[in-house]
């Protein structure tokens, strides 16, 4: 196994923290992926269209 020496519980810590902020920001990135997708669905559902889809450009 690697010597990690002295330092071993902050080298150990911070790839602990790092593990789970990363793991935090993918959860919230889903969520809110998933939240974005329902709401255009919704505005969908209304008949609300993006501006650029169809419309005259400048």
């Amino acid at each position: 196994m690697i010597e990690i020496g002295a330092h071993g519980g902050f080298i150990i810590a911070a790839y602990a923290v790092t593990v789970v902020v990363l793991a935090g920001l993918v959860v919230w990135i889903v969520r809110d992926g998933r939240a974005q997708e329902r709401r255009l669905e919704e505005l969908e559902a209304r008949g609300i269209r993006r501006r650029s889809a169809g419309g005259k450009a400048g």
